[in-house]
């Protein structure tokens, strides 16, 4: 589909085909597994992108803020996990939301988060329902599956006639499945992760606790798992626009990314064969996550205004509002010429949701062929 030309750059492209592919293919590995999908919608943070997903057939979603499931719960949602560990300002925000209805899942991974929030559910006649962060990677958070801090935390959710709070279940999340790019790794790292969040929900139960939610999940290991015996649900968020990053971990390829910066050339400096472009780290973020795999895409990967590859310019440097496109490809190409003022780029980013984070809307190649715009909203 043509870009058209009037656009006011930068701005971020949205190829609905090339997401809508990707949403199908994660619901039917899910459904091959037999488990169920609650995507990660931190990602987007779109109406319009969740209800693609949920049609497709997930259940409930997982959000990262608080904002995110007042938002969506606005909007009909009323299964949601909070998937980052709770800090007590947050108690009361919580407890409106599940009082007008929504189905609110907590995390905590520390007694002393435990006890807090089982005193606030207390206090308030409230019962908190609530999941212990498992750390199955030693990547990020949580409690290690053999650890008697996991007994004790379980122990500390407790309620009573129907106050305080209650263990739901465990979570756990492989995110040092980000650093691999081999097949045989990334199903090791899955069936680590699904072991080791198995193994913690059953020492719960030996201890009591019904500890029914039994949830996994990131990108690589949603789409590398062989097994997923004893897991009931699984969370993964990037995969619904994929990025360079997860090209580079080998579970999508370049032209199954679904989002890219439409930017515009600026400027020139043909000694040092620089192109300068309107679009520096305030549009792609500063992350430069494909530093340390294979190839180094710097801060993102160079197209021209249909999507194909310009492996001889790369986007190597970058200042608030200028992105510095390098040349490579010998001194005896004019860059004014082939690259003239006004001519349009698009910058694939290392990471989606750092990407998406910097815009308000998706400006979306529909797949009917037309222009739309989707709402994205931020902030916590």
């Amino acid at each position: 589909m043509l870009v058209p030309p009037d656009l006011e750059t930068p701005l971020l492209l949205l190829d609905e085909a090339r997401m809508q592919r990707n949403i199908v293919r994660m619901q039917a590995r899910m459904n091959e597994l037999g488990v169920r999908f609650r995507p990660h919608v931190k990602t987007s943070k779109c109406p319009q992108v969740v209800a693609r997903q949920l049609a497709a057939g997930a259940q409930g979603i997982t959000v990262s803020t608080l904002k995110e499931a007042e938002r969506f719960f606005a909007d009909g949602i009323t299964d949601i996990l909070y998937a980052v560990a709770i800090a007590p300002a947050k108690f009361d925000h919580a407890m409106r939301l599940a009082r007008q209805g929504l189905q609110l899942t907590l995390l905590v991974e520390s007694v002393a988060a435990a006890e807090a929030l089982a005193r606030h559910g207390h206090t308030h006649g409230h019962c908190h329902a609530v999941l212990i962060e498992v750390d199955t990677d030693g990547h990020r958070s949580g409690i290690r599956p053999d650890d008697p801090l996991l007994a004790s935390v379980a122990q500390a959710l407790r309620a009573e006639q129907g106050k305080g709070a209650r263990v739901a279940g465990v979570m756990t999340h492989a995110g040092s499945s980000y650093a691999l790019c081999d097949p045989d790794a990334l199903a090791t790292m899955a069936e680590q992760e699904r072991a080791g969040c198995v193994s913690a929900a059953e020492r719960l139960r030996a201890a009591g606790h019904a500890c029914e939610i039994v949830s996994v999940g990131s990108t690589p290991t949603a789409l590398s798992a062989r097994s997923l015996h004893g897991v009931t649900e699984v969370r993964a968020g990037v995969y619904v626009f994929f990025d360079l990053v997860m090209a580079g971990v080998g579970v999508c390829s370049r032209d199954e990314i679904a989002i890219s910066v439409l930017c515009s050339v600026i400027g020139h400096r043909p000694a040092a064969g620089r192109v300068i472009t309107d679009a520096g780290w305030m549009a792609m973020s500063r992350d430069r996550g494909t530093q340390n795999q294979k190839h180094d895409f710097g801060y993102g990967a160079v197209c021209d205004v249909d999507g194909q590859p310009i492996d001889m310019l790369a986007f190597s440097d970058a200042n608030q509002e200028h992105g510095v496109l390098q040349w490579s490809g010998g001194a005896g190409v004019d860059l004014e010429q082939r690259f003239p003022i006004g001519s349009r780029l698009r910058i694939v980013p290392n990471h989606a949701c750092a990407t998406a984070a910097q815009f308000e809307r998706y400006t979306v190649l529909s797949a009917d062929d037309r222009i739309v715009e989707w709402p994205r909203f931020g902030g916590w």
